[in-house]
Order: structure tokens, then sequence, then C-alpha cells
């Protein structure tokens, strides 16, 4: 599959860019395991982790590098953070435009005792703030879980002043930045929030099993894993220090290479750079998509506030032999059905069967945007 006709970024980025790859390969390569050994190899593997995590810290305004723990996935660190915290008789807010990363343990607590409230969204799937504080101070309520930009749709939720507020209001404030981490902005410092977690693979740009999970100061929360974390040794309690006490278990010292590779390259690239020019190519897709007769397009209510996922379903066609179509006839590389969420696709209309969705990336040229423009507009012709 050229890379040029790959437009499922939202799932994992690709490509990455080259530094990924001899990182990776370098740290693997390298050998040891931080925190497991005195000899050099071992201290190497110590130093390149600590280096990705002062890297993180810098990329996402964290003054303490020690607050980010690697987790294998972005669904992990979310249940890290939700099992390590909730209790029965808590009370959760969340949004129905949540990813089955968040909806499922939420499920699994629900069946424990936690009260969870689901707050519906507009037309676009953008959830009114004043909605969420609404429920969130209609009764005692241990956290605010929200996905900060959907990976159906691509809308962005407005999080500006909701730290503060659940800060005010004794409301730990989780965000799931999956989808948005490495395409917007992130201050958490600034944004004062409590528990975030994000996705290596995608738009950080890292290799696959790779995520993160960052605390506030603080804050601290029970492991989901228990194990071997290369210190206190002599006993049979876990560490009460971050990171290790929530990374036990070797780390994946190749992807972690990697995806401080990956930052880096954000870094150099410079992330208003990047992001005008994505919004370049989201305008030429999404106006493309638009002027197809018969299409319906799923899109956030604005550009600015538009992901890197846009979705669409043909009239009387199915997204799934769309896709079919798009791959086998035009080499086209998209993602089709429900994509981990339905609840986001009940609130957009588009369920059951889901819908077509197109993930550019930043190394997708607009020669790529207009083939694939034209491979769907003569799938609608022959309908």
């Amino acid at each position: 599959m050229s890379a040029h006709g790959y437009f499922d970024n939202a799932a994992t980025s690709h490509p990455k860019p080259e530094a990924v790859y001899r990182r990776t390969l370098a740290a693997l390569r390298s050998g040891g395991n931080a925190g497991r050994g005195a000899h050099a190899a071992s201290f190497g593997a110590e130093r390149l982790i600590f280096n990705a995590r002062e890297t993180l810290a810098q990329y996402f305004g964290v003054a303490d590098s020690s607050r980010i723990v690697f987790t294998p996935n972005a669904t992990t660190a979310i249940n890290t953070a939700l099992f390590g915290v909730l209790k029965p008789g808590d009370r959760v807010v969340t949004s129905c435009m949540e990813h089955n990363a968040v909806t499922r343990p939420l499920r699994r607590l629900a069946d424990l005792g936690v009260k969870v409230v689901r707050v519906a969204g507009d037309a676009a799937g953008r959830v009114a703030p004043a909605a969420l504080q609404q429920a969130c101070t209609a009764a005692p309520t241990r956290m605010l879980v929200l996905n900060h930009c959907s990976n159906v749709n691509g809308q962005l939720q407005q999080i500006e002043g909701l730290g503060p507020f659940c800060r005010q209001h004794n409301i730990l404030f989780l965000l799931d930045a999956s989808q948005s981490a490495g395409t917007f902005p992130l201050d958490l410092d600034a944004e004062q929030i409590d528990l975030f977690a994000a996705a290596g693979h995608k738009n950080l740009l890292g290799p696959s099993g790779t995520g993160l999970l960052y605390l506030r100061p603080g804050l601290e929360i029970e492991p989901l894993i228990y194990g071997g974390t290369g210190a206190n040794s002599h006993s049979d309690l876990s560490p009460d220090a971050l990171p290790e006490r929530l990374e036990s278990g070797t780390l994946n010292l190749p992807g972690i290479a990697g995806l401080m590779a990956g930052v880096a390259y954000l870094q150099q690239q410079g992330q208003n750079h990047l992001r005008q020019q994505m919004e370049h190519k989201l305008g030429q897709l999404i106006a493309g998509l638009r002027d197809i007769a018969g299409l319906k397009l799923y899109s956030a209510d604005r550009l600015s506030h538009q992901g890197d996922a846009v979705s669409f379903t043909l009239a009387q066609s199915d997204p799934a032999e769309i896709g079919f179509r798009l791959n086998q006839e035009y080499g086209i590389s998209v993602r089709v059905g429900l994509h981990c969420a339905p609840d986001a696709h009940r609130s957009l209309g588009s369920f059951p069967l889901g819908t077509v969705r197109v993930s550019p990336g930043i190394f997708t040229r607009e020669a790529d945007i207009e083939s694939l423009l034209v491979a769907v507009r003569a799938i609608a012709d022959a309908r």
C-alpha cells in the first residue's frame, strides 16, 4: 500500500518521520533494561527513557516530567486513571462522544456501583461546556471525563475553563487526547488538567505500543498493574513515587525511543506551522466531499475545531462496500464502520452502519486528497 493512498491516520499515523524508524531500531540494537542493572546498557536505557519523559513534558507544558507515566497505549492510560481513582458510590460526568476506551471501563465501573452521567452534544457532536458544568454540579461529582477530539468526525471539544472549574469544585478532570495530542496545542499545567491520556502512535508519530498518562502534582492513584519496577525490590509493596509506581514491568524501550523522535520532529516543524498545513488539507478535503452528490458529510462545526478525521456516507450505499472499493480499485486505505465509538455514531445519526472515515496525516499531499476525491466521485456516480 502506497503511503500516498493512506487515509487512516486516526487509527495509526503512517508514514512516520525517518528519525522515528532510526531511533526505534537503534534502541532495539542497544540492549539494556532500565533500572534492571548496574552496567552501561542499563544506564543507557535509563537515560533514554528520562530524556523521552523530558521531551514529552516540555511538549505538553508539564513542569515535572516524573508525572508522565509511559503506558502501552491510551486505553491502558485511561483504565489506569479510571480504576485507580473511582470507587463504588462515586459519580462521573462524561459525554456522548466518547470512544470505547472510555465507555467500556465506565460500563464496568457502573456495574460496580459508580454513577455515570452522559451529556449530549449538538448536531456536530460539540458538547457545551455549560452543560458539562451543570451536570457536574447537579450532584457531588468525583470526575469529569472528556474526549478532546472525536475519532469519528474530528470535532474538537472546548476545554478552556473546564480545568479551573473542576479545581474549584474539587472534581478531577480526565482528558482523553488520543486524537488531539500532536494536532492541537496543549498546555496541561496551564489548562489545569488533572489526568491526561494520549496515544503515542497516532499524531505524536511514535510506534505502536506507546502511550502516556499524566497526573498533576499531588494526585496519587492506585496502580492498575503490580509487579517489578527495578526499585524497592526488597518489598512486596509498589513504590510510592512516580513514575515507578505506575510502570510495573519492562518498558517498551524501542517504542519510547521512537516516540521521543516523533515528538522532537513535531517540535522542529512547529505546532502552528503543522496546524496551518493540516487546516489547508482538511479544507480541501471537506470542500471536495461536500461537492459530491448524495454524500453526507460528518465533520466539525468549523475548520478551526476540525481534527484530522472526517466521515461520510453515500445514499443507498454500505460504508463497508465503499471502503472495500476504495482499497481494491484505487489503492486507498480508509476505515469504515463504527470506529470503536458507537455512542458517537448514535449522537451523529450514523448508527448502526457507521461511516467511511478519512483521516489525512502530516505527510498527505494535496495530490493524494484529489486522488481520493476522484475515487469517491467515481463510486458515487456509479451507484
